[in-house]
Order: structure tokens, then C-alpha cells, then sequence
């Protein structure tokens, strides 16, 4: 058999597809790349598949001879149930559909199954079979939202190849050195030169990694370098200090106050601004509270109309909340992170007052306010339709600050009429609210809301909760989502919903669909075989509960 020198290329990307057709066409018809017509053709074919098939599974581009690679790292971690590996095998292999189009028929995405593989498997501390690291690669190459739990569970040997192919050099990008572990904590030589030599995203993940195990070590070499870092550097370097805030770092923001770049001091202040017990807090406390006050001289009636008088609650009158916005921005204000210049179309005042209640303690507002609850006061009437800008900010202060109460007041009963509360103005607000409270509380509220006014506005809501959805959430979804079904209308627009479901129900949720799978009976004024569609839909969830249920037992996870 002749071999011809032309199968052993570097091949192109779409090389494996090109030998499929010439496979399908006959190499009478059509012969491989640098190959003749003729009675070598057909071997030629060959030998160019079994290079191809070689590479696929070992990841490397055949290449011109060299120094052969030094043997790939050992992965200490255990080897995966053969159960799971052949699960792995098939969602690794599973591609998803052309985009178009709103039916998706009865077979679940495997695709969207595997970051739920992955967290379980990374989760129970399983190595990858070796044969399948090269489609993990080329998996997480594809999405970055896979990369993370990719990387940690494709493990050393990942890395190995990833030095090998150039189309997974994002693997070392993402780790430190090059692919290289992080130093530990008591080799401050290996840290120093990190620090002082490396990539700038080397520099940015070893602070972040030091900062996750050490934050006072990380701190203290951020001010090694930080009179000479580039003002993006700063910016990028200062973000870091996020996880494990804490009021040791006060010194070092409140330095950042008087930093030259503008974004560096905003970034300082916010961070400073989230730490209540911080001296620019204390700051932001005193001039915000200058302006947000009791009006002992007007009071609203039971129907809402603000009359002048004294305090009194005998006829049912509630005590008013006055605001008077600041007059200008000072210096000092905008040392503390107060930008002065309003956004278009915004007054500078109300500007310049959101920024300092968002920046204030929450605590401020109980004492300045006699005494109240937070949900007594977000209760209050706002005098001269100052409301809706003094309530934003207690929610983005609520947010920032992390404080589950003031969260609360501000959401409301997800039943009221305006299903957001007296602060949340959208969907988005609502969201990060939720996102201060605990998983538990979550789901009862979003469950409460989705009850009260449906799935149509609950999508950014749902993407909020823990995962598996709590069983009241749980309920309410399936329920909110046979409603549809029984109203006569398509499947499609809830299909973001539908998928979140087939990602987030509890897989024990499966046996309470089988009463949805079959086609219901459709009324008159029902979109033509929407039916059809619902029971299509249903069986797709029902099958992909299931096979989250499988998974799970194959990786031995409780």
C-alpha cells in the first residue's frame, strides 16, 4: 500500500468533514487533498482518516518529528463510575440543534445538562477519563460559561495538552502562571516574582487566589506596588478587595479616596460605602440624613393627601417624610465617590441625593426616623413626589449593604398589585433584592408572586433562586405552566421558562408531570394544535428530570 506524503498534513479545522464526504462520494469521484485519482486514492483516504481519527482522540496537530513531550502530569483524584463515564461520553458528544423556529419536539438539550454534570462531578471530587479531555476542551472552548467547571474537572493533564494545541490556550490563560499552581502562602519568593514579573492576568488571579485564602496578605502586596500600577491596573486590582471586605480594609480604601484616577476613588467609596461601620459611611450618614427628615408639620390622611398640622395618629393620619436635596456637590462629596455631573435627562439634585442615601448605613434611618422598623417606614408617604428617587436608593443601599430586612421591606408581599413592593421599580430591582435573602425565602416569594400574576414577568426572578428549586417553588411553576397550557395558547412563549425548569426542578418532580403528558382536550379559541405542542413540551421536561435523577445516582451523589 502507498502511502501518500500528503495524509500526514496538519490538518484544518474542517478536516474530518471533508474525508466524510469523500468517503460518501467514492474517491472515484472526488480524492483527499494532495492525492491524484487513481488506484492509490482509496488507501490514501485511509491512512489521511486514521491520522484524523488519531488525532481527535489524542489532541495533538500531527506535526514535523521533534523532541517528544514530557508524559502528562498524574491525576490523583478517583476515576469516575463507569456509569458516569459513559454519560460524560454521550453529553459530550451531543451537539446542539440550528437555531430557529419554536418547536423543539419531545428530546430533552443534553447540552444544557452537562454544567449540571459538571458541578455534581467536581462536587464528588472525580477525575475525567483521559479519551474524553480533548472534546472537554473543545466543549469549554466553545462556551465560556463551561470553562470554570471544565477546567476543574479536566484537572492537570488539561493543562498538559492545552500546551500542546494552540486551540486550547485559553485553559492556560485562565490559570496563573501559565498553567502553573499558584505558590503557597508561605513561599513569599515565588509570590514576590509572580507579582513582580508576571502577565497582568497572572498578577490579577494570583491577587484574587491570594485574596480568597489570605486577604490580609493579598492587601498588603497590593500596597507593594500600588503607587506605581497603571490607573486601570488599580481599578482592576482595588475590585479584587470585594471578597473577604472587611473593616481591615478600611486604611487602604480610605487612601484610594485620593487616588488621581476618578474611577479608582468611585470604586474606593463604594466599597468604603459597604462597610456601615467605615468613617466615610459615618460621613454619607450625616449628609444624607441632613436631608431626608420627619415633617411634623404635614401628615397624610388614610386616602393619601398631605395636610399641614401636627404628628398625630388618632384620625388615622401618618406622619410625612420631607426631603431636601443637596443644594450643590462639594469637594468633600466628591472625594467620598459622589459624582457630580448628572447622567441626560436627570436633575442634578436628585442626582446628587440618591448617591448619598445609597452610600449611607441603613441603620441611619431607624434613628433619624423615630425609631422605626424598616417596613414602617418604607410604609410612609414621601412628601413632593420624592418617593420613587428615595426608595431606589434604599434599594441599591439595601443590595449593596447585604441587609435581608431592609430587602424585605422594600420587596413587599409579592401578592400586592404592583407585585414589586413600594421601592422596586423593575424586574431587575426586584431580582438583586432577592438575591439577600436566603434560598428558602426566595422561592416562597417568587412561589407567591408567580401565584399572583403568573410566569409572563417571573423569568429574571427564577434565574435568582437556588437550584433545585424549593417544592413550593417548584408548584407554583408546573401549576403557573399547566394554566397555559389549559388557556389554549403556544408553549413558546414560555420557553425560557421551560428550560429553566428542565434545568432547576427538583428531579422528583417528574412523577407529578405524567398527568400533563398526554394531548389535551383544546378549547375554541385555542392557537391550532398548541395541544400538541404542550404535551410535546411536558414529555421533553418529564425526560430530562429524568435524566438529571440518573445522573446523580451514577455519580453516587446523595
Amino acid at each position: 500500500m502507498t502511502r501518500s506524503p500528503a495524509s500526514v498534513d496538519a490538518p484544518g479545522a474542517d478536516v474530518w468533514e471533508g474525508l466524510v464526504t469523500t468517503a460518501l462520494l467514492g474517491t472515484d469521484r472526488r480524492t483527499p487533498p494532495g492525492t491524484a485519482p487513481g488506484p492509490d486514492a482509496p488507501a490514501a483516504l485511509l491512512d489521511a482518516a486514521a491520522v484524523e481519527t488519531v488525532r481527535r482522540r489524542a489532541g495533538l496537530r500531527p506535526a514535523r518529528a521533534a523532541e517528544r513531550p514530557q508524559p502528562a502530569p498524574e491525576d490523583p483524584r478517583p476515576a469516575l463510575p463507569p456509569a458516569a463515564a459513559r454519560r460524560l461520553a454521550m453529553l459530550l458528544a451531543d451537539r446542539p440543534g440550528p437555531s430557529g423556529g419554536g418547536r423543539r419536539g419531545s428530546a430533552p438539550d443534553l447540552t444544557e445538562l452537562l454544567p449540571q454534570w459538571l458541578a455534581v462531578a467536581n462536587a464528588q471530587g472525580f477525575a475525567p477519563p483521559p479519551q474524553v479531555l480533548p472534546a472537554l476542551l473543545d466543549a469549554a472552548r466553545g462556551r465560556t460559561d463551561l470553562r470554570p467547571a471544565a477546567l476543574e474537572f479536566a484537572g492537570p493533564r488539561a493543562l498538559w495538552l492545552a500546551r500542546l494545541n494552540p486551540d486550547w490556550r485559553f485553559a492556560l490563560r485562565a490559570t496563573p502562571g501559565g498553567g502553573a499552581a499558584l505558590p503557597r502562602l508561605e513561599d513569599e519568593e515565588r509570590i514576590q516574582r509572580l507579582w513582580q514579573e508576571g502577565l497582568f492576568a497572572e498578577r490579577v488571579a494570583l491577587l484574587s487566589a491570594l485574596r480568597s485564602r489570605e486577604p490580609a496578605a493579598a492587601r498588603d502586596l497590593l500596597a507593594t506596588t500600588w503607587a506605581t500600577e497603571r490607573a486601570e491596573d488599580r481599578l482592576m486590582f482595588l475590585d479584587s478587595l470585594r471578597a473577604g471586605l472587611g473593616p481591615d480594609d478600611e486604611p487602604f480604601l480610605e487612601q484610594s479616596l485620593a487616588d488621581r484616577s476618578r474611577n479608582v476613588r468611585a470604586t474606593a467609596a463604594e466599597l468604603l460605602s459597604a462597610l456601615p461601620g467605615s468613617a466615610l459611611a459615618a460621613r454619607m450618614a450625616v449628609r444624607a440624613g441632613a436631608c431626608v427628615a420627619i415633617d411634623h408639620l404635614r401628615t397624610a390622611q388614610p386616602g393619601g393627601e398631605c395636610l399641614e398640622g401636627g404628628e398625630s395618629g388618632a384620625d388615622g393620619s401618618t406622619p410625612t417624610i420631607a426631603v431636601e436635596a443637596p443644594h450643590e456637590c462639594d469637594p468633600g462629596m466628591e472625594r467620598d465617590g459622589v459624582v457630580a455631573k448628572a447622567p441626560a435627562g436627570r436633575g442634578e439634585r436628585s442626582w446628587w441625593l440618591g448617591q448619598l442615601v445609597e452610600a449611607a448605613p441603613l441603620a441611619t434611618w431607624s434613628r433619624r426616623l423615630g425609631g422605626r422598623t424598616p417596613r414602617e417606614i418604607v410604609a410612609l408617604p414621601v412628601a413632593d413626589e420624592w418617593q420613587g428617587e428615595l426608595h431606589a436608593a434604599w434599594c441599591r443601599a439595601a443590595v449593596r449593604q447585604r441587609d435581608a430586612e431592609w430587602s424585605r421591606a422594600l420587596l413587599g408581599e409579592p401578592s400586592a398589585p404592583d407585585a414589586g413592593g413600594p421601592g422596586a421599580v423593575s424586574l431587575a430591582e426586584r431580582a438583586k433584592l432577592l438575591g439577600t435573602l436566603g434560598a428558602a425565602e426566595q422561592a416562597e416569594w417568587v412561589a407567591g408572586f408567580i401565584s399572583a400574576h403568573g410566569l409572563s414577568e417571573a423569568f429574571q426572578l427564577l434565574g435568582v433562586c437556588g437550584v433545585p428549586w424549593a417544592a413550593p417553588l417548584g408548584r407554583a411553576v408546573v401549576d403557573a405552566l399547566n394554566i397555559a397550557r389549559d388557556a389554549g395558547s403556544y408553549p413558546w412563549s414560555f420557553s425560557g421558562v421551560m428550560g429553566l425548569a428542565e434545568r432547576c426542578l427538583d428531579p422528583s418532580e417528574a412523577s407529578r408531570l405524567d398527568a400533563l403528558l398526554a394531548v389535551p382536550d383544546e378549547p375554541e379559541n385555542a392557537s391550532p394544535g398548541a395541544g400538541g405542542y404542550w404535551a410535546e413540551a411536558f414529555q421533553r421536561l418529564v425526560t430530562t428530570l429524568r435524566l438529571r435523577a440518573a445522573m446523580t445516582e451514577e455519580l453516587g451523589a446523595a
